[in-house]
């Protein structure tokens, strides 16, 4: 496979998404015909790869062209991850009464010392929640939000301030850090935030 970047790949038949071997842009392709011993043995084309800014060298011996053919696939639109923090956060700031009945949304990207606290938000009694919000939440994601709720419950307006922990996935580790800490552990689903599961297509 030869993409327009200059990246030549080379995949076996057995249909393993990993290439065999590869040359990385920016590098050049040169079509070569083959001398006579490479001939007798049915190379019909040699590929000579050379990359822009090392020595590395790829020759790739062709034997039999099946199929050649192009695909103009546009312009890259880059990667789009679906379930980023940015999303569930923007989820869970519109459907914010999954923190509890009675929570009302303060605002996101609350403002600290140190860094925005991802949600700040009200309970049911006008209490001050501050919520961090992780895909894959560990240790490090319950420190962050430790050092958040030093900070926020030095602000008479805001103290007595607890912590919500959420996350798509939640480690042990992390639960019980949390919990030996006061801070509540909430398992987000993020289909349930968008909308897509109801209790009509739920197994359990």
């Amino acid at each position: 496979m030869l993409k327009s970047d200059g990246s030549v790949l080379v995949h076996a038949d057995g249909g393993s998404y990993k290439p065999l071997n590869w040359m990385s842009p920016p590098c050049t392709l040169t079509t070569m015909e083959p001398d006579e011993e490479l001939r007798g043995l049915g190379v019909v084309e040699l590929w000579r790869v050379q990359h822009a800014k090392t020595n590395d060298l790829l020759v790739i011996s062709i034997f039999e062209i099946l199929s050649d053919t192009s695909h103009e696939l546009g312009i890259d639109p880059g990667l789009l991850k679906d379930g980023v923090e940015a999303h569930l956060q923007e989820l869970l700031a519109e459907h914010i009464h999954t923190l509890g009945e009675g929570h009302t949304l303060v605002r996101r990207e609350y403002p600290t010392a140190i860094g925005p606290v991802d949600i700040l938000a009200r309970d049911a009694s006008g209490g001050a929640v501050a919520v961090e919000i992780k895909r894959r939440g560990d240790i490090d994601g319950v420190e962050q939000l430790t050092r958040y709720l030093d900070l926020l419950n030095r602000d008479p307006h805001l103290a007595p301030v607890v912590g919500v922990f959420a996350a798509q996935e939640i480690k042990p580790q992390a639960r019980t850090l949390a919990e030996d800490r006061g801070i509540r552990c909430l398992v987000l689903d993020y289909d349930e935030l968008r909308g897509n599961m109801t209790e009509d297509n739920r197994l359990f």
